[in-house]
């Protein structure tokens, strides 16, 4: 994501990019979100995205 990548991630663009199943493309998200370094666009469903947190939302 942090080279040249466009757009929003997604469980099933991540699932591609990590060559993982879908489960286990939305364990390491969930991860990514409790340790800030995701943070979750508005809206959700089906279209739920993310993107990486900015230098201001990181904690400490």
């Amino acid at each position: 994501m942090l080279d040249g990548f466009k757009g929003h991630m997604n469980t099933s663009k991540y699932a591609r990019i990590a060559k993982c199943s879908p489960d286990t493309a939305l364990r390491d998200i969930r991860e990514l979100l409790e340790r800030g370094i995701l943070v979750q666009n508005p809206g959700g469903g089906r279209s739920t995205s993310y993107r990486l947190a900015k230098i201001e939302e990181l904690d400490g």
